[in-house]
């Protein structure tokens, strides 16, 4: 019986002993994930400013050519799609490319404005696909040595413990005893 006993406690104790470890690596992955959110902001809000500066040549560009023919921004917008289909379809190109620098520089803006902490919270500021896509082309993962980085890592190897625990969790239920309730 003793040998049993011995056999069971030991299965026991790998299984929790993997458990913990599984645990820790969901910590170790999440810290690891999200210490690297700093840099990535910072990689994509110098994108970001490159885009901007290159869109507010052409609007510039645009006005000051509507601006030497006596008009401003939407008339020469309304000007150019009265110019057959050709005109038509440069003037929504150039209709699109100036929504675009508008959002982008508002977004810019803000992201200059927000501390590393602040544009977690703005995430949705780094939303334009391009940009984001061209920044994780060229973003290459690296040990954070800020206190941003830190603080990152810490939350996320928190989220990461978090999640791992809730899962393992959830993969046990079927398994666990039920207790007979008394009477």
């Amino acid at each position: 019986m003793r040998r049993f006993t011995r056999r069971i406690a030991a299965r026991w104790s790998a299984k929790r002993m993997l458990g913990r470890a599984l645990i820790l690596a969901g910590g170790l992955a999440g810290a690891a994930g999200l210490s690297q959110f700093p840099e990535f902001s910072q990689q994509y809000v110098q994108r970001l400013g490159g885009a901007v500066d290159e869109l507010r040549g052409f609007v510039k560009g645009f006005d000051a050519d509507a601006a030497e023919v006596g008009l401003g921004r939407e008339a020469a917008l309304e000007d150019l799609r009265g110019g057959g289909a050709m005109g038509a379809q440069r003037a929504e190109t150039v209709a699109g490319v100036i929504v675009r620098y508008e959002r982008l520089s508002a977004d810019l803006d803000a992201l200059r404005r927000a501390g590393p902490f602040t544009r977690a919270y703005r995430a949705r500021s780094l939303g334009d696909a391009q940009i984001a896509s061209a920044a994780w082309d060229e973003f290459k993962p690296a040990m954070p040595l800020t206190f941003e980085g830190a603080m990152f890592a810490g939350a996320g190897f928190l989220g990461g413990l978090g999640l791992m625990t809730a899962a393992l969790a959830l993969l046990r239920m079927p398994f666990r005893r039920r207790h007979a309730r008394p009477a």
